[in-house]
């Protein structure tokens, strides 16, 4: 049962029992699967800067911001596991907020540049070519992280902790809210959510468009690029949609500690699903991939021709070296090498479709 009162510096004080049942395990999930996820993410954009594909520019730029998101988690576990009482100084406090909450707009300003990139490669593959380089995306992105960046030092300048009614130090965290944020959340509703989310929306449509039209695009892989444009939108939706809406409703109704009582579980269950934006961009944008999934199989059988190599040698140690054992033992490499040679040849001869899975 939320007990909403107000203390003697008219901070209402909240029962924050939803951070010590359901946040601990969903961060806990979330930065076991990202975590892995994302550095493999970071190594495939890595792949595609090197092949000299601007796209590799932004997925870069999107693992990194998750990344800094979930090096902080531990710390908010730790918060939480203590009965929302933050032990670390101050700033550390505004530094952990800034990487929760900005991270949700770095995402989403890369995810835009993700998604008018693909619809220039589809739509218009040689009308708008200058802006589909890798100095036209270092570019974008250097101009997405200083806005970010000046919008979390106006977080910094104006976000204090404060201290409940048990004389725990809460965390970035005001209710009701205080002025300068009713003007704030409405920025990033327009700013921050809706006008990117348009964006996307017609992109992909567009994507869309010229993918039905394509005659020379296997029915397979349409449906496969009509499953990644739909999941993209609901994912996008389903992670930012609810928090976003929520940030309005508090700016127009919360004025008492009333209000913020009844609204505190569903805001902060909100605020939760967008951490699972770090766990669905990797998968969406990386995994999603033919290219991924056999560089990801060939990953796989080169640790594996490595163990069976480790295990011959070691077998060889404990035996004796008969001329005929020698013939046999060098003749597995030559029928290995020949194997490979000819599954590069058969992949070498496949057709690729008008419009590929990969080019989104």
């Amino acid at each position: 049962m939320v007990t909403p009162n107000v203390t003697n510096n008219n901070i209402c004080t909240i029962n924050h029992s939803i951070h010590q049942t359901v946040s601990p395990p969903i961060y806990i999930f979330v930065f076991i699967i990202g975590l892995p996820a994302n550095c493999l993410s970071l190594y495939y954009g890595y792949l595609q800067i090197k092949a000299k594909n601007e796209l590799g520019i932004y997925l870069c730029n999107l693992t990194i911001a998750d990344l800094f998101y979930l090096f902080s988690l531990p710390l908010w576990l730790q918060y939480f596991f203590q009965h929302d009482d933050w032990t670390y100084n101050e700033q550390l406090c505004k530094i952990c907020g800034i990487l929760l909450y900005e991270n949700i707009y770095i995402s989403v300003g890369f995810l835009c540049c993700i998604s008018m990139d693909r619809y220039l490669a589809v739509v218009h593959p040689f009308r708008f070519y200058q802006f589909r380089t890798i100095k036209a995306a270092v570019m974008v992105s250097v101009v997405i992280w200083i806005k970010e960046i000046l919008m979390g030092w106006l977080i910094f300048q104006n976000i204090d902790i404060s201290k409940d009614s048990e004389s725990h130090t809460i965390c970035f965290e005001h209710y009701p809210i205080k002025d300068w944020e009713h003007r704030f959340n409405y920025y990033r509703f327009f700013a921050g959510f809706l006008f990117p989310f348009s964006l996307l929306l017609f992109s992909y449509c567009g994507i869309l468009r010229v993918v039905r039209k394509s005659h020379g695009t296997q029915k397979k892989t349409k449906v496969q690029i009509k499953c990644l444009v739909s999941n993209t939108v609901i994912i996008f939706l389903v992670c930012f949609g609810p928090y976003h809406i929520l940030l309005v409703i508090r700016s127009l109704f919360e004025t008492t500690c009333m209000f913020a009582a009844k609204i505190f579980n569903v805001y902060h269950f909100s605020l939760l699903l967008t951490s699972f934006n770090c766990v669905a961009d990797p998968i969406l944008y990386c995994f999603s991939s033919e290219s991924t999934y056999q560089n990801l199989v060939k990953m796989r059988d080169s640790c594996l021709t490595c163990l069976r190599c480790f295990r011959t040698k070691k077998k060889e140690c404990n035996q004796l070296k008969t001329p005929e054992t020698l013939t046999k033992s060098s003749s597995v490499p030559v029928d290995e090498a020949t194997r490979l040679n000819k599954l590069q040849s058969a992949n070498e001869m496949k057709d690729s479709s008008t419009i590929s899975i990969d080019k989104l």
